[in-house]
């Protein structure tokens, strides 16, 4: 995709934590430099926060 990070390499940080996209570029250096990479980085990474959000248990307070 940007600077040798995959699709594969994205969705592995948002399973790891990663919160915001900011996060993202800071531990892969993706996206950081002409930005033609910017919008298909971020979908993706918006795709992989939602599959992680939805993977998460449910607790009753």
């Amino acid at each position: 995709m940007c600077n040798a990070v995959t699709d594969h390499d994205i969705r592995r940080e948002a399973a790891d934590g990663v919160q915001t996209f900011a996060e993202l570029q800071a531990r892969t250096g993706c996206s950081d430099c002409c930005g033609c990479c910017g919008d298909e980085a971020r979908a993706t990474f918006e795709q992989a926060r939602r599959q992680v959000l939805c993977k998460l248990p449910l607790v009753a307070a």
